[in-house]
């Protein structure tokens, strides 16, 4: 089984290399990593060229200019050839080396649960973990507040986005299909993984919990830095896939929740 890693990149050089260190070392190496960066004009595609002569999986190095992060995401969907597909930009890390021999077993075929015997072929429509969020250092802060739930499903994420996307590894046969919705600058990633988790549904594919922290998550995201802009688009999200009464009755209840905490 292979896994396609895509990190998106531009002018990442101060960030990207405890990146692309945190794949190097992972004990599996059945992995393709694909750099999609927006025409740099630091040291990053000096500091890529030099990762991928180190390396004995596939790396493949794509720099032009786009539109913008989810843009660049979409380039990374097209040219991904693994089994599972994940997002891990620059800054975010892979969260121990043995993180993906975890997605790996995670995958395999599950057995019937009316006979044990039976091998039933389907692979999960996504892998699902928690996540650390780290500091600029790279340094363990603290668990991020939103927890992945035991059993996950599309209809989870009324109560926010509950996996991080680093930690949302997806049956790459479904994620092609789905590109990023442009119309959003910062919360397409919540859109994609609601579609994603739908479709695994609609194909009666399972959503596998790993149990497991998968990713460390850089804190200064950039829906942290443009949050409020954030929060518009995620209701926007939420309203699409969820109906405008349950909306506005989880964001009154998120702002209860902020009073009470």
């Amino acid at each position: 089984m292979k896994i396609s890693i895509i990190t998106v990149t531009y002018n990442a050089a101060s960030v990207l290399q405890r990146t692309l260190d945190s794949v190097k070392v992972q004990t599996c190496q059945q992995i393709e990593h694909l750099i999609i960066d927006g025409a740099s004009k630091d040291d990053t595609i000096s500091m890529v060229e030099a990762y991928k002569a180190q390396c004995p999986y596939e790396v493949v190095v794509l720099s032009e200019p786009d539109k913008g992060l989810y843009d660049a995401m979409n380039k990374g969907l097209r040219l991904a050839t693994g089994d599972y597909l994940v997002f891990l930009n620059a800054g975010d890390t892979l969260h121990v080396n043995d993180t993906l021999e975890a997605i790996v077993r995670s995958a395999l075929p599950l057995r019937s649960a009316k006979n044990s015997l039976q091998t039933v072929s389907k692979q999960p429509g996504v892998i699902y973990g928690d996540t650390a969020i780290t500091d600029g250092e790279g340094k363990f802060l603290y668990l991020r507040r939103l927890r992945p739930p035991k059993q996950l499903s599309w209809k989870s994420f009324r109560q926010g986005m509950l996996v991080c996307h680093q930690a949302f590894y997806a049956l790459t046969a479904i994620a092609k299909d789905i590109p990023y919705d442009l119309h959003y600058r910062y919360s397409a990633d919540v859109d994609w993984c609601i579609k994603v988790m739908k479709e695994a549904e609609r194909q009666h594919l399972p959503l596998v919990n790993t149990n497991a922290i998968l990713a460390n998550y850089l804190e200064e995201g950039q829906t942290t830095i443009h949050h409020r802009a954030s929060l518009k688009e995620r209701f926007d999200v939420m309203r699409r896939h969820y109906g405008l009464l349950s909306t506005v009755f989880m964001h009154l209840w998120f702002a209860v929740r902020q009073v009470i905490k």
